[in-house]
């Protein structure tokens, strides 16, 4: 779609943090949300807020009155909908469908595929807080774009008014794509919030702030350079260093309120063995730090 493209009348399906935010970048680009469907108040309250004047509709009142369809829902009921809106018959040849999971390609789609929709998978590769901040994260996101060769270009275009960056992936890559995704975004942040509890135990107000340079370093560092940016007492070889840190964090898990997680020693020990697997030490020096970092519990087995 080019700028004289004509405009669309789209249904979100999934007002959640990505459906409620795509809708308004699309809908500032000119095209018509023709309804929204909101199941939680959470959700309800986000469509108020981002798409203001858009009624709140069920599917198939969705279905039958937009030209596109935006499925922005939990890959686990992307499948049953996809069949769920094939079944009812309502949804007519010609109408584009498109998906926002990153796990999955087109094949999820193919009941709706088989009843003659274009059927297309879009995927911000971004984190979403479902608030008007997103929008501006949308310019230059990378977007991955699953779809045949013929409804390609109507997938690209799309990432092009959404403002993001396309990039084209086979259908059997997603699943590795999506773990890769999940596993630095999802993973850094219980990583960054232990280290803030940690600091929060010795009294420290705003960990937050403490962390921030030394955060944002590492992971401009890392992205750079991969594992040539890492630094610390295993690539150096501290084994004494590593043992203290062990100790620290093992009274920390030890003295955790009831109810509060207790996995920060285990978590350091698991990417403390993958910094040493990527460390390159001495074979002694090695030994030495690895046998600090096996599991207390293979150890009394």
């Amino acid at each position: 779609m080019t700028a004289d493209a004509p405009r669309l009348g789209i249904g979100i399906i999934g007002a959640g943090r990505v459906g409620a935010v795509l809708g308004a970048a699309l809908r500032a680009e000119g095209h018509a949300v023709t309804g929204a469907y909101a199941v939680s108040d959470a959700s309800r309250e986000r469509a108020a807020e981002l798409l203001p004047g858009v009624p709140l509709l069920d599917v198939p009142a969705i279905v039958e009155r937009s030209e596109m369809l935006l499925l922005a829902v939990p890959d686990d009921q992307l499948g049953p909908l996809a069949a769920g809106i094939a079944a009812t018959g309502l949804a007519p040849g010609g109408q584009l469908v498109a998906h926002t999971s990153g796990r999955y390609g087109t094949e999820v789609l193919a009941p709706l595929a088989e009843a003659g929709c274009a059927t297309l998978a879009i995927h911000p590769a971004m984190t979403f807080t479902g608030t008007r901040d997103d929008l501006p994260r949308l310019l230059g996101c990378p977007m991955a774009i699953t779809a045949s060769e013929l409804f390609a270009p109507i997938a690209a275009a799309l990432v092009v008014e959404l403002g993001g960056e396309g990039l084209v992936l086979p259908e059997g890559d997603r699943a590795l794509y999506h773990a890769a995704l999940a596993h630095g975004a999802n993973h850094l942040v219980v990583l960054v919030d232990q280290a803030r509890e940690a600091l929060a135990r010795i009294g420290i107000e705003e960990p937050g702030h403490l962390l921030r340079p030394l955060l944002e370093a590492a992971l401009d560092n890392a992205l750079r350079h991969g594992s040539a940016a890492l630094t610390g007492p295993v690539v150096r070889g501290d084994a004494g260093t590593v043992a203290s840190h062990l100790g620290a964090l093992d009274d920390l898990d030890a003295t955790a309120l009831p109810g509060d997680p207790a996995d920060t020693s285990a978590t350091y020990r698991a990417l403390a063995r993958a910094a040493l697997d990527r460390a390159g030490l001495p074979s002694l020096t090695e030994q030495r730090i690895r046998a600090l970092l096996e599991d207390p519990d293979t150890e009394d087995a």
